[in-house]
């Protein structure tokens, strides 16, 4: 098993729960250059807010777009988005990365935007 199927299968256990619960969740992406985050609905999976690094409004400021850096600007970009949806709380779905470095600046920072999960 690579280390791709291995992330992939760690995201299931998570999302399935996150279904049944049936709220609103924050995904994220992350690859090497780029980070990305969407906010879908718990309803009908539909994808009410999103940004990423690759938005001119959030990588303007950047030196680098894959960093913790750039991770925090995408956390203040989606907690913003989200209030503007009407959506206050959220279940956090790290799609099977470990909660470090560009995951944590992310969440950390989306949560000091006022996004609570």
């Amino acid at each position: 098993m690579d280390k791709k199927s291995s992330r992939i299968r760690r995201s299931r256990k998570t999302r399935a729960k996150i279904r049944e619960l049936g709220v609103n969740r924050l995904t994220i992406l992350r690859t090497p250059r780029h980070t990305y985050a969407q906010i879908i609905s718990g309803e009908d999976g539909k994808v009410l807010a999103a940004v990423s690094t690759l938005d001119k409004s959030v990588s303007k400021d950047l030196k680098y777009t894959g960093n913790t850096e750039a991770a925090v600007a995408i956390g203040k970009a989606i907690a913003e988005k989200a209030k503007a949806c009407g959506v206050d709380t959220v279940a956090f779905d790290r799609s099977g990365y470990k909660y470090h470095g560009r995951v944590k600046a992310l969440a950390d920072s989306a949560r000091e935007a006022g996004l609570q999960f």
